[in-house]
């Protein structure tokens, strides 16, 4: 067991469209605490934040960007969570903000999900 995390773009003009896989992470606390910090200011709940999605935006991606060039990822723990993997992911996470803003530009919706 423990974190697993994955963002995926779909096209909100198709339905049931199953959509594409952006990037793939696995016990990546700080980034996991940076959209759990998103998702509880949109939704305001105090739910746990598992297998929760995420709708991200080019305002957010920019923000994400900050965080993660100026290793400023909110420290996160949890049982399941490991240990801080910023240096470690943060090429994949520069290139995950990349390739969603493209996708974005072309009109797709963009997601962050997870469980643990």
């Amino acid at each position: 067991m423990g974190l697993d995390m994955m963002a995926y773009a779909v096209d909100p003009t198709v339905k049931q469209d199953k959509g594409v896989n952006i990037a793939e992470w696995r016990k990546h606390p700080n980034l996991h605490g940076w959209m759990e910090q998103l998702w509880r200011e949109r939704t305001g709940s105090r739910e746990d934040f598992n297998c929760q999605e995420v709708e991200l935006t080019l305002k957010d991606l920019k923000a994400l960007e900050v965080a993660v060039m100026m290793g400023q990822l909110p420290e996160t723990t949890g049982f399941f969570y490991g240990t801080s993997s910023d240096s470690y992911y943060k090429s994949t996470d520069l290139a995950f903000i990349d390739e969603s803003r493209a996708l974005l530009k072309k009109g797709k919706k963009v997601f962050y999900n997870s469980w643990w």
